[in-house]
């Protein structure tokens, strides 16, 4: 009997839908043979750059947890609390090119039928980092990577030509997009911000100029609490504190509309969907609004020891995943997938209790 979890996305075969988002899961070789050895059917790497990289001096990663008691939202461990959102204001992977390519080597060829995926950073600061780009993707690639993910969304890069701050202006993600596409020819998918009110003319400037697919939603970009005693944040160094990224279950509404958008705008192309998935019911619902495979983070850091991968969660997806679909007679996910996009509307469109009501307008005598 076929094995109803194989998913084809983007031109490449995966063995269940189910993918490690770029993050601290995916941050060493040793982390990601351990999640392909749990049964991951790909990993995005914690994102690859050439300028040197330095966190902060303090915590790079929350986890907050909500209460039906005050505080109803706190990092603070109590009882009787669940999981809300992890924020983290962490930058990308601080270990260098050199040291990446042979671990991406011995990763692909240990698990050959798992997808590897290299996201990759550089800047968009003119033909040098333009270089930069090309250098990153043709080293990945040579090493064995099965697709490139260009990291444009990052929240909280340190510099003002990288991340979330370039992922707004579609010329760059047109330039971005040529350069790495003329170096190699896997298929590159793009990771564009959800904090922008023109993430489908984002989107459509990506597919245009070669994507083939559009990985959404990073991190929405946020502040921790501060605690009213102490006038400390829940993060901090030295008192100050500066934007992070906003994960977990606490964005999976928000990250289900930004899927919806774009793919009743392009119903046609490959969507990877992020944001609080934490079983089958979220997964569920990324693929009927058009997403073609599922990346996770903040539950699988979550989950207790598993060293931050999550290895009883991804038993957990491929198995409520398999049981769905065999119950409701699907062969692949294919069959449901997108089948909540035509009945996402217009405001107007929803019917009113008054057949006479027309939007408040005054109508013409």
């Amino acid at each position: 009997m076929p094995n109803e979890l194989t998913t084809h996305f983007s031109g490449l075969e995966f063995v269940n839908p189910f993918v490690l988002a770029s993050a601290p899961p995916t941050e060493s070789k040793r982390k990601i043979l351990r999640a392909f050895e749990a049964g991951w059917g790909g990993v995005v790497t914690k994102t690859i750059g050439l300028h040197p990289v330095e966190n902060v001096a303090g915590p790079k990663t929350i986890f907050q947890r909500a209460s039906d008691v005050k505080p109803y939202v706190s990092r603070s461990k109590r009882p009787d609390t669940v999981s809300h959102s992890s924020w983290n204001w962490e930058l990308i992977s601080d270990q260098p090119l050199d040291i990446w390519l042979p671990d991406l080597e011995e990763i692909k060829t240990t698990y050959p039928d798992r997808m590897l995926i290299a996201s990759i950073m550089a800047g968009a600061g003119g033909l040098d980092e333009m270089n930069n780009w090309r250098k990153l993707a043709t080293s990945c690639v040579n090493a064995g990577c099965d697709a490139l993910e260009l990291n444009l969304s990052c929240p909280h890069m340190d510099r003002k030509d990288m991340g979330a701050n370039i992922a707004n202006d579609e010329d760059i993600i047109r330039s971005i997009l040529q350069a790495v596409t003329c170096a190699v020819s896997v298929p590159i998918w793009v990771k564009l911000t959800p904090a922008s009110s023109a993430l489908v003319d984002g989107a459509a400037a990506a597919y245009a100029s070669g994507a083939s697919a559009v990985s959404i939603c990073n991190t929405f970009p946020s502040l921790p609490l501060m605690d009213p005693e102490t006038l400390k944040f829940e993060v901090e160094v030295d008192g100050l504190v500066t934007s992070g990224g906003l994960g977990g279950l606490a964005i999976l509404h928000q990250a289900l509309q930004r899927v919806s958008d774009l793919s009743r705008a392009f119903p046609d192309n490959s969507i990877s969907g992020i944001g609080g998935i934490r079983g089958f019911r979220e997964a569920f619902n990324f693929i009927v609004h058009g997403a073609g495979n599922l990346q996770v983070c903040t539950a699988a850091m979550e989950e207790k020891g598993s060293g931050g991968i999550g290895i009883k969660l991804i038993q957990e997806l491929k198995d409520d995943l398999t049981e769905y679909m065999q119950r409701k007679g699907h062969s692949s996910i294919e069959e449901f997938r997108g089948i909540a996009r035509e009945r996402v509307v217009e405001h107007s469109s929803v019917r009113r209790k008054s057949d006479a009501y027309n939007g408040g307008f005054t109508r013409n005598a």
